[in-house]
C-alpha cells in the first residue's frame, strides 16, 4: 500500500467543495497514477475516518498564452478524487 502523503496532494478549495463538505463529501487533487482504492486507503487512513464511496476524474489543463511573447504553454493535466464520507464521520480540514 501507497503512503497517504504521496497519494494525496491537496484538497480543493472552492464555494462548491464548501457547500459538498455539508453533505460529508470532500474533494482532493491526487496523484494520477492511484486508484480508487488507494485513495480510499490514503483517507481512511489519514484522517480516521470510514469512507463509503470514491469517485475519480481526469482533468486536462487549460492552454495559455504568454501576451508579451506570444508563446503557447499549458497548465499541467491533474486527477481529483470526490470522497464521500460514513454519516457521523467528519474531516476537519479548515475548522479552527
Amino acid at each position: 500500500m501507497k503512503d497517504p502523503t504521496t497519494v494525496l496532494r491537496r484538497p480543493v478549495i472552492s464555494e462548491k467543495t464548501y457547500s459538498l463538505m455539508n453533505r460529508n463529501v470532500y474533494v482532493f487533487v491526487v496523484d494520477p497514477k492511484a486508484t480508487k482504492i488507494d485513495v480510499r486507503h490514503a483517507v481512511e487512513q489519514a484522517f480516521g475516518v470510514r469512507v463509503d464511496k470514491v469517485n475519480t476524474l481526469n482533468r486536462k489543463g487549460k492552454s495559455t498564452r504568454n501576451r508579451r511573447t506570444n508563446t503557447q504553454g499549458k497548465r499541467p493535466d491533474t486527477k481529483r478524487a470526490i470522497v464521500t464520507v460514513h454519516s457521523g464521520d467528519k474531516i476537519d480540514l479548515f475548522e479552527s
